[in-house]
């Protein structure tokens, strides 16, 4: 198993869906967590008594990556909290679907600046603190959208390409301080979203995908878990498309 006793992780998002999966995997793992959320309050609440009452190092904050008040805020209370950061999972993220000649500026800025620039935001904000970890991660999800393009998603396409090339640039500018900087791209996961979708459209989906099943929240957690611990120490610039082989290259 492995352990990350004794670190302190931020996970962004981290209420509902594979953020929750991702919160708790690296809780599980013995790791103390700060997760964020940004309007469900009762969702983040019910997370977050059910983490407690299994006796984890789990805490929460309400905070909007898209806005400099709420990350200053977050940025003093990781510090009174934990007094440093080891690992940041940008995982926060929103979706404003429609094809190109019917979505909107705001349609298209709103992902752009929650999916994209927020992870800017987020990883520039908390950078010196983990560049005082002794081994820090940061953690980005991305999607297999942002590899593919995906009709319907030229906003979060976009975004989610942007992220994978935000990786390697962050990378690559402070591998020579100990810090790797990876992302996770899943694919089809069985999530609250995808369980609005209709059997045919599951179908559908499921022809593209090699191993012929939607992934599962600990799937994307799981390599998460990976990236954040010690045995990544040697792993920095890379996306890790957790997928079921949809991506796979020719």
């Amino acid at each position: 198993m492995i352990s990350l006793k004794g670190k302190k992780a931020l996970v962004t998002g981290g209420s509902r869906g594979i953020g929750k999966g991702i919160t708790e995997m690296l809780l599980k793992a013995g790791a103390s967590v700060l997760f964020t959320y940004r309007s469900n309050s009762d969702a983040a609440n019910q997370t977050y008594e059910a983490f407690k009452s299994n006796g984890y190092d789990v805490y929460m904050i309400k905070a909007n990556v898209t806005k400099p008040d709420d990350l200053d805020q977050l940025l003093k209370n990781v510090q009174d909290l934990f007094g440093g950061l080891d690992i940041l999972v940008n995982n926060a993220g929103i979706t404003q679907d429609g094809l190109m000649l019917r979505m909107s500026f705001d349609q298209f800025d709103q992902v752009i600046q929650t999916n994209l620039t927020g992870v800017w935001q987020m990883s520039k904000t908390f950078l010196k603190m983990l560049l005082k970890s002794d081994h820090g991660k940061v953690i980005n999800i991305t999607s297999v959208s942002g590899i593919l393009g995906n009709a319907g998603q030229t906003n979060y396409s976009a975004a989610k390409a942007g992220v994978i090339g935000l990786t390697k640039s962050m990378a690559r500018e402070y591998a020579a301080k100990g810090l790797t900087v990876n992302a996770v791209a899943p694919g089809f996961t069985e999530t609250d979203m995808t369980g609005q979708l209709t059997e045919a459209q599951v179908a559908l989906a499921l022809q593209t995908i090699p191993l012929k099943k939607m992934g599962q929240v600990e799937d994307i957690a799981g390599a998460v878990l990976f990236l954040a611990s010690d045995l990544s120490n040697y792993v920095t610039g890379q996306t890790l498309v957790v997928d079921g082989g949809m991506v796979m290259p020719v």
